[in-house]
């Protein structure tokens, strides 16, 4: 697989991530890494980053990783843990690494940082593979 066009892919695949600003930084079997800088607009009552956002990073991390398999895939379980919370205007990075790779169910692990490299949280993320190919 020509992991340029997948980090293409990935970049563009979802209107979502699009729209939350989310970067994919890094990809390679296995692995990618993607980040954002928090704005105003993610901010939660308290003004402190939403914890959406965190966790929005991650699954999306942990997708990303999981499409260098080459196939579709859905998030069947997550987890997630709040460590830490992000300014306005620190760029916050969601590293995901593969665990477990199956025939159908693939498991990763996310850390996400700040651009210090402070540990804003981690999640465990896992995937259905489906019949589907990626094309590219």
């Amino acid at each position: 697989m020509d992991l340029e066009k997948l980090k293409a892919f990935r970049q563009n695949c979802s209107r979502f991530t699009e729209k939350m600003g989310i970067a994919v930084e890094e990809i390679r079997p296995g692995y990618s890494r993607v980040g954002k800088t928090i704005g105003e607009e993610d901010l939660n009552p308290i003004g402190r980053a939403h914890g959406g956002v965190y966790f929005t990073l991650a699954d999306h991390a942990a997708g990303t990783a999981m499409a260098t398999c080459g196939y579709m895939a859905v998030t069947v379980n997550a987890n997630y843990n709040f460590f830490r919370s992000a300014d306005p205007g620190d760029r916050i990075s969601a590293e995901a690494q593969e665990i477990k790779s199956g025939k159908t169910i693939c498991v990763f692990d996310v850390r996400v940082t700040d651009q210090n490299g402070t540990l804003l949280g981690s999640g465990t993320f896992t995937f259905c593979r489906l019949d589907q190919k990626i094309e590219l």
